[in-house]
Parts: structure tokens; C-alpha cells; sequence
């Protein structure tokens, strides 16, 4: 199949992200990151595919590369995708986003296959980004929290649903699970669970040192905590307004009050269990939570269930919003950062030979 022919950036060489940062800010001290030499890798040489929905989630990611690579020399002739390459611990990686302007289940799946075309080699896959959460008494998810997915009864930890608009009574249609990731995967989700679990993590450390690497840098960091507002399910923003909650939802009678996480607790917390999919926005919290108690949804977003027959993966989402009429963009930059900080963690937890051993996505998706 003829190649679309690309421009490496600076000269296509593998840039260390070590480096870059002691150019940015030289008070940082040493990084525990070596300054490698320019290589020349192919599309071949690259193992781990990870799709973002929007530019702040792509910007995330590149942000937590150990090492960056530029763009691929050459791709199949059809395939539009944007590319980033590096290296994460022994892993090459090859991000890509959405279009802009395109978000949903098909659009994914078309960046999934274009990227199977491109890098042949993949044979893990991440979906990594930010998605709204569903708290319940059960679950105290909060915003910039992550919620990885999980399987659970013998089911991906992925439920495709279709809901239309999200008006209240309408029906609700189950239509599949994702299929599950590669059992390499699912073992690094169990190691670092017990490893948070025992040592607690470094998140928020990780995501201040990788904003250094960003130039608009206060988009990506965490919000003061007094933004963070969970409104009672019934009541919704004024309808047709575009202020701010502070400035028309009155927070005395209906902002639900929670208390402060103690120092036993991680936070920002991970959560593991049921991501619902879908073409359409949550955004309405009675829904919401009937889908939380009843299926034990933890979180919402509108890409990952178009990967369920394209791109068998792990699915991370950072929470920037309460899946109601409250939403804004606040919390997405460090929410994006935070699931892109646990994503590098997670695959830093994965040794090179499990990925070897693992088939191509490509060669899966062909048997089926």
C-alpha cells in the first residue's frame, strides 16, 4: 500500500524528555531520565498504541514520554492521524488523537485501524484521557480522581450503551461490552494496584514536574479545591445560561457537602470498575446515578466503546466533571494529566517480554 510521507521534527531524532526539561527549568534538579542519542526507528519498531479524544489529552501524553521520537517519516497513504512517538520505560509508544471537531465511538474506531495500518507492530493498546464520574456513597469520586477500566462477572470493564439525548425517562439500551486487553495489561493494573495500595502514589508529584514541559502550563494544573462542586442530582443548571455555576447556582441549598480526605487516603484516588461508552453526553445526574447503582458505573465518556471491535485496550480517564448539567473545563487539563500520569505507570509495570509475547492487535482483529 503506497506511504503518505511525513517530516520528522528537528530533525527526527529521539529527544530526551530529560533534556527538555533542563531547558525549560534548569532549578529542577537531575531527572532520573538519561539523555539518549538520535535513533532511527520504523513504524515497525513501535509495540504500544495509545488513542487521545481531544488536543489536551494528546498534550498530556506527550508530556509524561520518557523520551520523544517527533512524528512518524511516512504512514499509510489514507490514514489522516496525528502522530506523536517516544519512549515510555522499554516500551516505544505511538500517540494519536482525534480530529478535531469529531468526537464519539465511530470516530475512534477510524483512528484505531488507521493506526493498526500504520504501526503494524501494535500489540497493547491505551484509551487515555478525561471522562465525567458518577459518586455514589459506595464510590467517592471526585474530580481530578482516576478511574481505570476493570472487568468484573466475566464482562469488559467497558459498557457500550445507547442513550440518544440524555433526556430524563428515556430508555436505556445495553448493547456490549469492550473486549478485554491483553492479559499483560491486566496484570500491570493488578501490580500497580497493590502497589499504590501498599506505598501509596506519586501522582501529583509526576504531573508537577511534566507541566514544566508545557508552555501554557496553567491550564494543566490542579484547580483549587473549592472548584470542585457535586450539586444534588435534582437540581440542574439554569437552562440556555452560560455563567458560571458560582454566579447562578445558589451553593448553600444544593452543593452536597463532603468532608476532606484524610491522610490514609490517596488523592487524587483510583478507582477500578465499569466505564460506560457512548455516541451521546451524559450530562444528566438522575441517569447518571440509576446507572451507577444499577450497573456500577463509575464514569462516562463517548469514545472508548468504538474500540470495542478495532482495539482491545485499557481505558483511563481522568474526572473533569459529574456527568450533569454543571459541566466545565476547569478540571480537564489536570484531570488528562493525572490518567496520563497512571498511564505511564501502568506501563512502566509491563516488562518488554510480556509485550513481545502478546500478538499484533492487527493479527486478533483479523482472526475475528
Amino acid at each position: 500500500m503506497p506511504k503518505r510521507t511525513l517530516d520528522f521534527e528537528e530533525g527526527g531524532g529521539a529527544t530526551s524528555v530529560a533534556e527538555k526539561r533542563r531547558k525549560i527549568d534548569s532549578t529542577s534538579g537531575p531527572t532520573s531520565v538519561a539523555d539518549t542519542s538520535e535513533k532511527k526507528l520504523s513504524n515497525r519498531d513501535y509495540t504500544v498504541g495509545w488513542i487521545c479524544a481531544i488536543v489536551t489529552e494528546f498534550v498530556a501524553a506527550q508530556a509524561f514520554l520518557d523520551e520523544e521520537h517527533g512524528s512518524p517519516k511516512e504512514v499509510e497513504q489514507n490514514d489522516n492521524n496525528s502522530y506523536a512517538l517516544g519512549r515510555i520505560g522499554a516500551h516505544n509508544v505511538v500517540i494519536s488523537v482525534l480530529p478535531k471537531l469529531e468526537y464519539g465511538t465511530t470516530s475512534a474506531a477510524t483512528v484505531a485501524r488507521d493506526m493498526l495500518h500504520s504501526f503494524p507492530n501494535v500489540r497493547i493498546g491505551l484509551m487515555v484521557g478525561v471522562g465525567g464520574g458518577a459518586p455514589t456513597p459506595k464510590h467517592d469520586i471526585r474530580l481530578g480522581d482516576i478511574v481505570v477500566s476493570s472487568r468484573g462477572n466475566g464482562k469488559g470493564g467497558v459498557l457500550q450503551y445507547d442513550y440518544g439525548k440524555t433526556i430524563q425517562n428515556q430508555s436505556f439500551v445495553e448493547t456490549g461490552y469492550l473486549n478485554q486487553p491483553p492479559q499483560s495489561l491486566l496484570t500491570a493494573v493488578s501490580t500497580l494496584e497493590a502497589r499504590y495500595e501498599k506505598d501509596g502514589h506519586r501522582l501529583n508529584d509526576d504531573v508537577e514536574m511534566a507541566v514544566k514541559n508545557i508552555k501554557k502550563r496553567k491550564k494543566y494544573c490542579r484547580p483549587h479545591q473549592s472548584t470542585d462542586r457535586l450539586y444534588q442530582s435534582s437540581f440542574t443548571h439554569p437552562q440556555n445560561s452560560s455563567a458560571e455555576c458560582n454566579q447562578v447556582c445558589p451553593e448553600d441549598t444544593h452543593l452536597l457537602t463532603r468532608a476532606e480526605r484524610d491522610e490514609d487516603e490517596d488523592n487524587p484516588m483510583i478507582h477500578y470498575g465499569l466505564i460506560a461508552s457512548a455516541n451521546s453526553l451524559m450530562k444528566n445526574a438522575l441517569i447518571r446515578d440509576k446507572l451507577a447503582e444499577e450497573r456500577g458505573v463509575l464514569c462516562f465518556e463517548m469514545e472508548a466503546a468504538g474500540l470495542m471491535n478495532h482495539f482491545p485496550c485499557v481505558v483511563i480517564r481522568g474526572i473533569c466533571d459529574y456527568s450533569d448539567t454543571h459541566k466545565n473545563k476547569d478540571w480537564q487539563g489536570f484531570a488528562a494529566m493525572m490518567a496520563a500520569a497512571y498511564a505511564r505507570d501502568l506501563l512502566h509495570q509491563v516488562p518488554r517480554s510480556k509485550v513481545e509475547a502478546e500478538r499484533r492487535i492487527g493479527e486478533l482483529l483479523s482472526d475475528g
